[in-house]
């Protein structure tokens, strides 16, 4: 792993809400690194054995299809952690949506940590299966509609929610062309379910809609 300098850092303006810090007991604690926006901080098929934590800024995982596309699978935002695996490689690709400063925990030599890691793996399991149950549905509109009130809840339920990540990259993590991603927004927009801030920022005006087209 690697870090990059930022010149410029910016933190959220929600206020992270760690996990439990009894997944990190005993591990062996490094200084914060910090990487650049679109920086790489592990790929596939490297040696897993650590556990990261967002400290500020966003990540996504994602794999490389055998066609050159890319699937993402998760987006980690400040105070969560990621990088858990079954075995001793990665099997996906970790990278900074901005600039990102992340955490390293890493296990030492002998020390069974199944114990602590059995929460992060169980909430890692129940996460993919709602991802799968998005990716199920037809309607694009539904498909984004969920992630919206997600990525709320993942920040405290706030009515402004940031979105790091690109239209792009919601739609390789929801199955969508970037296209399709933008025409929802607008649609809501439309139809007075959120107010667009900015690229990277919404306002949820109606949240009992979003969350029954989320449904």
């Amino acid at each position: 792993m690697y870090a990059q300098a930022s010149a410029k850092i910016e933190l959220p303006s929600y206020l992270p809400q760690h996990e439990s810090s009894s997944v990190f007991e005993g591990a062996i604690v490094q200084p914060v690194s910090f990487f650049s926006a679109g920086a790489e901080i592990y790929a596939q098929g490297e040696k897993a054995g650590a556990l990261y934590r967002v400290e500020f800024g966003a990540v996504r995982v994602y794999r490389l299809l055998a066609d050159g596309r890319r699937q993402i699978s998760a987006f980690h935002l400040a105070g969560e952690t990621f990088g858990f695996e079954a075995d001793a490689s990665h099997h996906f690709f970790a990278e900074a949506i901005n600039a990102t400063g992340v955490r390293v925990y890493r296990t030492p030599s002998g020390m069974d940590m199944s114990r602590h890691l059995l929460p992060l793996a169980l909430k890692g399991l129940t996460r993919a299966q709602e991802h799968l149950l998005v990716l199920g549905r037809q309607n694009a509109i539904e498909r984004v509609a969920a992630f919206l009130v997600e990525m709320s809840e993942r920040q405290g339920g706030l009515r402004q929610v940031e979105l790091p990540m690109s239209r792009n990259d919601i739609g390789d993590y929801l199955g969508l062309t970037i296209e399709t991603v933008s025409r929802v927004f607008t649609r809501l927009k439309e139809k007075g379910v959120i107010r667009l801030l900015s690229l990277r920022s919404i306002e949820i005006l109606k949240r009992d809609t979003l969350l029954a087209m989320g449904e």
